[in-house]
């Protein structure tokens, strides 16, 4: 899953890059609204996490309006040290999703990422399921057929993704991008590889993780 971070304080940025990419999360960490706009217009997060009091052209619920008059559909989970039920308002108002006051414990700020991830569709709890497979984002297991299996921690990641997105067709360059965008090596075939080595593990040919040719993949 693909996060952007924007965050103006130094330490705090790094500290969430680093603590975030260590619950295998890809992180983009930016200090100010003028190029979080640039990289949301011209990417695709999966969720932002958004500072109130940011320099550049907008603060932080202005740049969250901005983006929901521009259909932009990603949760946004803004952080800031405003306290004001007055504050918590306007915040949610401007169109973000959920609110949290600094200090913040990061435990508590992991659960209302997990939580804004959720598609109720296709979540129960913190277990994500398609078929025979049912995936658990915090204990990081999965299970085929009521069994155990193990997966590498990049298989699981792109089963995560695969299974947050049931019934999307997703294409090679998207699952590069959401995936292994923390490694600019990686190639269409090593997409190909891990969907080979997932389906030899949660059910041979397309029981699962079906191709659509010229595409992508999907899990119906």
């Amino acid at each position: 899953m693909k996060l952007l971070v924007v965050e103006d304080e130094v330490k705090i940025g790094r500290s969430l890059e680093k603590g975030l990419q260590a619950e295998g999360y890809i992180v983009d960490v930016v200090s100010n609204s003028d190029t979080a706009d640039s990289l949301v217009g011209n990417g695709s997060y999966d969720l932002v996490i958004l500072d109130w009091m940011i320099p550049g052209k907008f603060d932080g619920s202005q740049l969250a309006a901005r983006w929901r008059q521009s259909r932009e559909q990603m949760p946004i989970l803004m952080l800031t040290a405003k306290t004001t039920i007055g504050d918590r308002v306007l915040g949610l108002d401007s169109g973000v999703d959920d609110y949290l006051i600094k200090p913040f414990s990061f435990d508590e700020l992991l659960a209302r990422i997990r939580a804004l991830l959720r598609r109720p569709p296709v979540h129960d709890g913190d277990v994500l399921s398609a078929g025979p497979v049912s995936l658990n984002v915090t204990a990081k297991t999965v299970d085929y057929d009521g069994g155990p299996i193990h997966v590498t921690a990049k298989e699981f990641q792109l089963l995560e993704y695969l299974l947050r997105h049931r019934g999307e067709v997703l294409s090679k360059d998207q699952l590069l991008d959401h995936v292994w965008a923390d490694d600019t090596r990686v190639q269409h075939n090593t997409v190909e590889t891990f969907i080979a080595n997932l389906r030899k593990k949660i059910g041979h040919g397309q029981r699962v993780i079906k191709t659509v040719r010229g595409y992508g993949y999907k899990i119906s």
